[in-house]
């Protein structure tokens, strides 16, 4: 009788262990990071820039991440929009290699790291983003922030799963801008814009499934966002993903 006992309190015991381990882990669920690749250059991106707008409003209690990058190959021709950036450009080529593409193009649309069109298609895009939601994910992402100066931010992140190939991306937003074009295709124009993104990083986590990353503020004068998010350096995949609305430091 006190071995039955012993084994029945051995075995719930076993239970708890694993609900509180399971608990500490956040879930796996479906989500959508959509990617905009923009100009103010662009006569063609306004559009693009009014549609994430409406997706981003009509999301806001959802898992869905916006982040619009402003490419600096359009700052030649006539305006140079002041959120473009070198980097932004680097990214949007990354996604012609990960993709197959024979070149990059404004406006486009990237969901998920692994669908990409027009980003004028508002049809196309509203059905990606319901696939997505969907779906289950492979992985969940939760961030914390632990510490926060004028300069820099540090995050602690958590995974449910040791992926070898998973890259960390922690993005700073800005999330809207007003800006009067002045020359170029859009001359004349007043822009309206979100989710803009200042700079991002990358982290190689080598499997490591917590830890710490810090991550420079730049110039981001503005309360803002951080949306972070796992890729995988081979395909561009993205498994997971969450954000983080954060204050300026005062």
């Amino acid at each position: 009788m006190v071995g039955k006992i012993a084994f029945i309190v051995i075995a719930f015991s076993a239970i708890s262990l694993a609900f509180t381990l399971k608990q500490d882990r956040p879930a796996a669920q479906g989500f959508a990071v959509i990617e905009l690749f923009t100009s103010e250059g662009c006569s063609s991106c306004p559009p693009a820039d009014a549609l994430i707008a409406r997706i981003e409003k009509e999301n806001k209690e959802k898992p869905v991440y916006i982040l619009a990058y402003h490419v600096d190959y359009w700052d030649r021709l006539g305006w140079k929009d002041s959120f473009s950036s070198a980097q932004s450009s680097k990214r949007q080529n990354q996604y012609a290699n990960w993709l197959r593409l024979s070149n990059v193009y404004t406006p486009q649309i990237v969901v998920n790291g692994s669908q990409q069109f027009v980003g004028s298609e508002e049809k196309t895009l509203r059905n990606a983003l319901q696939h997505s939601l969907s779906q289950t994910g492979q992985n969940r992402l939760a961030i914390t922030l632990e510490k926060q100066t004028v300069t820099n931010i540090t995050l602690s992140y958590l995974t449910i799963r040791q992926v070898k190939d998973d890259h960390l991306i922690l993005a700073i937003v800005n999330p809207n801008a007003t800006n009067k074009i002045e020359r170029g295709e859009n001359k004349g124009r007043t822009l309206h814009h979100v989710q803009i993104v200042n700079h991002f990083e990358t982290f190689s986590l080598n499997g490591r499934e917590k830890g710490l990353v810090n991550l420079a503020l730049g110039n981001i004068k503005n309360d803002f966002e951080v949306i972070a998010f796992l890729q995988n350096a081979k395909s561009g995949e993205i498994t997971a993903a969450t954000k983080l609305q954060l204050k300026t430091h005062g």
